[in-house]
């Protein structure tokens, strides 16, 4: 093997050299500087990796593709490692499941430790520690040699980015590093014990390390906004500005610690980092000037870290910025903050009279922000106030977009060259599709590039005429599949909630999810174990989705005399009381700017009227819960709405602890060797120790057959089907018509249910209060369902 092989990419491989222009390298050949992992982005340049196999080459260099997963598990933003394992589906199980599940659980750990461990020279020494006892790495005399050949020709790495074809062996020999890793670190206390052992390091203190828990991801957001009608247009921009894009999206520098010099060298250190000078002392100065931290090193360096600066993206609102040039530029502003390389934070702020702060992380707050619109001319008053008053600090990176004749204006000109140094770049948008990329650089303005947009080609299609088009249109499948409000099941309730709700005896939940969701206390105590983990706690059923509310403040829940469903409102931050009718969605608001409420005061519901109070005043303002909101100053002598207050309190915090973690970004869903089904990682089975019971535990077996997944929907080769709901529902449909339809709840670690449409079996926490359903055990249930559901797929496959 020579220096190529050893930087070799191959065909469907989970990484490639890629090419970022604007990132120098000290030894001129500035191509195929960037490891690109598929599906994931940028992972890490070039000169970094090489800095990492320096400090290896003493002790052998690990193939290259295990340095890469572990490089990018101690990454401190990474984005999982589901999407980097799922590019392995393509290959036979049969020849890395021996090796797959292992080096998961390993890279896991890696992700589970504290960022102290991952960050500086600690890096280095972890990265050492992992390979430090492996038989398989190549020798120290390989690792130099390939070391020295590489600074005399940094250009070979040109035939390594030319892709060769993938043999299974090359797959087999990284995951197996890192599975042997694995079964030498058992926890991460164990790497960071291995750590302290392999050199001593100041830094480190003991701790204890919490597994992170899993980030719960929506489908890509790229893709709801070209479903959304209302921001299709930015949407279908955004790919076709990635494509074109040349902007730095990362910057990398020296470490903290100088290279080179006198000010490298240091009074500690390993024997071969010792200078040679040390050497021509005579044997006993030479070993006093050791015994007595004389003796002088030269201090290890620290690969290169990413530059950590402020991004901020400035929208101009103005007059002439409306229309289609507005749409560019919120689509652009998008395409810089979501682009695939872009790993750092970026805030948005929207320019007109004044600057406000603005967010273009969900559908619905694009659509909101879409509306921002300023009466005047230019903003050059607002971006003047926003570099001289509000953000002084000068580790910017801030990039203002506006239209391109904006820039006409002598005042903002005036601006734009006055704070040039901080403006690192300018965006100009035009009606007809153009994009002018523009960089200051040292004084100057340079013109990066010019992205001509086809409009009338990308918005041909809008997503309310592919609905309409017949039985032949190839993308009549783009949106997921539907799911019902309810089931036959309750669902779990969720743990994030934004305010409970006590309203004539019933409970009721505001879900972060904007869902107004109905739970009970269950008044049967039959089952002793089941209370003794779950108390009296029970599911919950959705009565409304996609509420308009933003969650925030403080808020109260009430029916008027229609039985309609009120929710009020208040927000202290913005002196505002508001009303929505969830069921007509009628939706009124008052100022409270004048009145004598503060901060502190509490929004509660009392005798079919709504109050803000506060406990030292006998005067309460009493909300009107029917028509149009208003309010009014009246006496509270008893203190009536607060007794009532205090009650209500009382009886909630029974729900204090009734969440369950819900199992709800879905994936990898087949059956494994033992014949059981798994979802997302996690396999069902049946358990005894309370009675029969259904649950979910995380799958130690190899998947022998997979299902294929088109959004929401999973089906199997016999057309059985499952389809997910986030909100924590499983709905199965067997190719076998004798097998009616079932549900099974998706949370972790619980006692599950199954049911039909008429019978019940399982934990009773998803058993509706009023049901028909016929309960049965759930042995019962898992024999005559969900094996004959198994049963149907693997006789098919055979």
């Amino acid at each position: 093997m020579d220096v190529k092989d050893y930087f070799q990419s191959y065909e469907d491989y989970f990484w490639e050299w890629t090419t970022d222009e604007d990132v120098p390298d000290d030894t001129g050949y500035n191509e195929n500087n960037i490891i690109y992992f598929t599906g994931i982005g940028t992972v890490a340049y070039r000169p970094y990796v090489i800095e990492v196999l320096k400090e290896l080459r003493l002790q052998g260099w690990p193939p290259f593709g295990s340095l890469l997963m572990v490089l990018f598990s101690i990454q401190d933003m990474y984005l999982g490692l589901d999407t980097l394992f799922s590019n392995f589906k393509i290959y036979p199980l049969q020849e890395i499941g021996l090796y797959l599940l292992d080096a998961k659980r390993f890279l896991e750990k890696l992700q589970a430790l504290n960022n102290n461990y991952k960050k500086g020279q600690n890096r280095v020494v972890l990265i050492q520690t992992i390979f430090s006892e492996d038989r398989t790495i190549h020798s120290e005399g390989f690792a130099t040699r390939m070391y020295q050949v590489y600074l005399k020709f940094p250009r070979i790495i040109e035939e390594s980015s030319q892709k060769a074809e993938l043999n299974i062996d090359v797959l087999k020999r990284d995951l197996k590093v890192l599975a042997q890793a694995n079964k030498r670190f058992p926890t991460t206390e164990s790497i960071i014990e291995a750590m302290k052992g392999f050199k001593e390091i100041p830094d480190l203190e003991d701790e204890v390390v919490q597994e992170e828990t899993t980030v719960e991801t929506d489908k890509d957001f790229i893709q709801e906004l070209i479903e959304e009608p209302k921001t299709f247009q930015i949407g279908s921009l955004i790919k076709r500005i990635w494509s074109g894009l040349k902007i730095p999206m990362r910057h990398l520098s020296p470490g903290e610690q100088p290279i080179g010099g006198i000010s490298d060298m240091t009074n500690k250190g390993d024997f071969n980092r010792m200078l040679l000078s040390e050497f021509a002392n005579e044997d006993e100065v030479f070993m006093n000037r050791v015994a007595n931290n004389e003796a002088l090193y030269i201090q290890r360096e620290i690969p290169p870290e990413e530059n950590i600066f402020e991004r901020i993206i400035l929208i101009d609102t103005s007059l002439k910025n409306w229309g289609t040039p507005k749409v560019l530029g919120f689509a652009s502003a998008i395409a810089v903050i979501k682009h695939p390389k872009a790993h750092s934070e970026c805030k948005v702020f929207a320019l007109g009279q004044t600057n406000i702060p603005i967010s273009l992380d969900k559908v619905e707050e694009v659509v909101e922000n879409l509306n921002q619109v300023s009466p005047v001319l230019e903003v050059s008053h607002a971006l003047e106030k926003f570099f001289n008053e509000e953000h002084k600090e000068k580790d910017l990176e801030v990039f203002f977009i506006t239209n391109q004749e904006n820039l006409a204006h002598q005042n903002l000109q005036k601006v734009i060259h006055e704070n040039r140094d901080r403006l690192k770049f300018l965006v100009t948008t035009s009606s007809d599709g153009e994009l002018n990329f523009y960089k200051h650089h040292k004084g100057t303005r340079k013109h990066i590039q010019k992205i001509v947009l086809p409009l009338k080609e990308l918005w041909a299609n809008p997503p309310q005429q592919r609905r309409q088009k017949g039985e032949n249109n190839l993308s009549k499948n783009w949106k997921r599949t539907d799911v019902p409000m309810n089931y036959p099941v309750l669902f779990p309730t969720p743990v994030n909630k934004i305010e409970t709700f006590l309203y004539e005896g019933e409970f009721f939940i505001l879900s972060s999810k904007k869902q107004l969701l109905r739970t009970y206390l269950s008044d049967n105590y039959y089952n002793k174990n089941y209370y003794e983990h779950y108390k009296i706690h029970r599911g919950c059923e959705v009565l409304f989705e996609d509420i308009s509310v933003k969650p925030k403040g403080q808020f109260a829940l009430a029916k008027n005399k229609q039985q309609q469903f009120i929710l009020c409102q208040y927000q202290p931050d913005k002196k505002l009381i508001s009303k929505l009718n969830l069921n007509t969605k009628e939706y009124s608001e008052l100022n409270l700017t004048g009145y004598n409420i503060k901060d502190w005061f509490e929004l509660a519901y009392f005798n079919k009227n709504f109050y803000l109070f506060e406990q030292r005043i006998d005067d309460v303002y009493k909300i009107n819960l029917e028509g149009n909101i208003s309010i009014e100053l009246i006496k509270n002598d008893l203190y009536e709405v607060e007794k009532n207050d205090r009650k209500v309190k009382t009886e909630l915090d029974k729900l204090r602890n009734s969440g369950i973690k819900i199992l709800n970004n879905f994936s990898n869903i087949g059956i494994n060797s033992e014949n059981n089904l798994v979802i997302s990682n996690n396999e069902l089975t049946e358990v005894y120790e309370y009675d029969s019971s259904l649950t979910l535990y995380k799958n130690k077996h190899q998947i022998k057959i997979f299902a294929n997944q088109d959004k929401n929907k999973f089906t199997f080769s016999d057309g059985s089907e499952i389809i997910t709901d986030s909100r924590g529902m499983l709905t199965f449909k067997s190719s076998n018509k004798n097998i009616p339809e079932f549900y099974i709840p998706s949370t972790e670690y619980g006692f599950l249910a199954l049911a039909t449409q008429t019978e019940f079996g399982g934990s009773e926490y998803y058993l509706p209060q009023n049901t028909l359903l016929k309960v049965r055990k759930m042995e019962d249930m898992y024999a005559e369902y969900l094996e004959r559901f198994i049963d149907q797929i693997k006789e098919y496959g055979t």
